[in-house]
């Protein structure tokens, strides 16, 4: 499992100009060095709290480089990727044509603070092939679409409430952080110290999978078509059907979150596979090729409302980032109907070969498929996929721990949380999936050992 892949030596270090002590003349530096180095000057040593492995214990790998369906930590081991940057990569690290994109672009310069024909480009391909996306505009997260997509939603209806459902996650927006799957569940949190009561006060959580009566305070109704940060709950028959039934009654608006499902699924994303129309969709993840970016679409009359045409303010001296835009062209370009179909077959066999591991190793799970998407439960306590968020939380998150660890020392990457998503790509061929199945069956056997 190991490779050769020094990534920091005293060399480089003073050539970088490092000080540090922790590496210098101790050669290939170890996981907990770097971490410990980190941790020092990053709250936690992370940048995003799920990294730091609380909900798992241990030290995290830290990565080098990635290929393809493999990242690289820098002590040199090999790991198959099932994180992808969380769904943001789709054809596989450092792809020959989204790095090609990316260094055309940073040859023409990194950033304007003007219009470019990139982000035009970018804008008309969303378009093209999400047809409620009458209109596009950029920034630079999926949370800040999530953000600009409550401001919009309010600034367009004129009303205060905003209604989200128990285990969607959207983002690090306080409206959106009453209660959330995903990193906020992983840190067994109802929600986030920071955010005051009156931020949420217009916020109603609802469960996820029954249609609610609104009433005619509801601005927007925002929802993931696929909740992909509980695990993996499909939607209910009806449920999104419903929503956009009820949201039509009272006029508000219908949000779908598809910042994990948009180009994921499909080239329609959700919305397509369902055949629900939302007003807005927030995007992020895939229309980056693994750079940050995001985005919101929607209804022309809508999204008129944004200045400089409308009142609700949005700006953002790096929306509509060159490089990411170019980044996000160069992926959005290489998947067709094709491609999606070889992901939903890929990811059948991966739910397949971990399913039929655990059940070598007397481990209690279910890994549900929607379209190329895999989720993951573990124990005994449900006998079918979850349909809501009290019954994801009941998954083993000891167990998940257990599995977690044996995999990676195995070679296998999941996410340090149990309410996170598997995710394949089009660099998880059928030999890196004959990899994957021998390493998880090697490893779990441990566990049963």
């Amino acid at each position: 499992m190991t490779g050769t892949i020094p990534f920091c030596d005293e060399t480089a270090c003073a050539r970088a100009g490092c000080t540090a002590t922790v590496c210098r003349g101790a050669g290939m530096p170890s996981n907990q060095q770097f971490f410990d180095r980190s941790a020092r000057v990053i709250p936690g040593g992370v940048n995003s709290s799920i990294r730091a492995f609380k909900a798992v214990g241990g030290t995290p790998y830290v990565v080098s480089r990635a290929q393809g369906a493999f990242v690289y930590d820098v002590e040199g081991n090999e790991l198959i990727d099932l994180v992808q940057s969380y769904g943001a990569i789709i054809l596989g690290h450092a792809h020959p044509k989204v790095t090609e994109a990316i260094r055309t672009a940073a040859g023409d310069g990194t950033s304007y603070g003007a219009p470019t024909p990139r982000e035009m480009k970018l804008a008309e391909a969303i378009s093209e092939r999400v047809p409620s996306c009458e209109r596009v505009r950029f920034m630079n997260s999926g949370t800040e679409a999530t953000s600009t997509a409550v401001r919009l939603a309010r600034g367009a209806t004129g009303r205060k409430r905003i209604v989200t459902f128990h285990g969607n996650f959207h983002g690090a927006t306080d409206a959106l952080l009453a209660a959330g799957g995903s990193g906020v569940a992983t840190l067994g949190l109802p929600g986030t110290a920071g955010v005051p009561d009156e931020a949420v006060a217009n916020t109603w959580v609802l469960p996820y999978n029954v249609v609610p009566t609104l009433d005619n305070d509801v601005a927007a109704v925002f929802v993931e078509p696929v909740a992909a940060n509980m695990g993996l709950v499909a939607p209910a028959a009806g449920f999104l059907e419903g929503l956009r039934a009820e949201c039509d009654r009272v006029g508000a608006l219908l949000v779908f979150d598809e910042v994990i499902t948009g180009f994921r699924l499909g080239t329609g994303g959700a919305q397509a596979k369902y055949d629900v129309r939302p007003d807005l969709t927030c995007f992020g993840k895939v229309i980056g090729g693994g750079l940050p970016i995001g985005a919101v679409g929607g209804r022309r009359d809508i999204m008129e409302n944004l200045t400089p045409l409308g009142s609700v303010f949005h700006a953002g001296t790096l929306a509509g980032n060159p490089l990411a835009t170019a980044a996000g062209l160069a992926a959005l370009n290489e998947l067709n109907a094709d491609v999606y179909m070889e992901l939903m077959a890929r990811a059948r066999r991966a739910s397949a070969l971990l399913r039929d591991a655990c059940v070598d190793a007397g481990i209690a799970a279910q890994f549900p498929v929607v379209g190329t998407l895999v989720g993951m439960y573990f124990g005994d306590a449900l006998h079918r996929a979850p349909t809501n968020f009290e019954e994801a939380k009941t998954t083993n998150e000891s167990l998940y721990a257990q599995v977690f660890h044996a995999l990676l020392s195995g070679g296998v990457a999941l996410a340090p949380g149990a309410y996170e998503a598997v995710f394949v790509g089009l660099s998880h061929t059928d030999a890196v999936l004959d990899q994957l199945a021998d390493r998880v069956a090697t490893a779990l056997k441990g566990i049963a050992r």
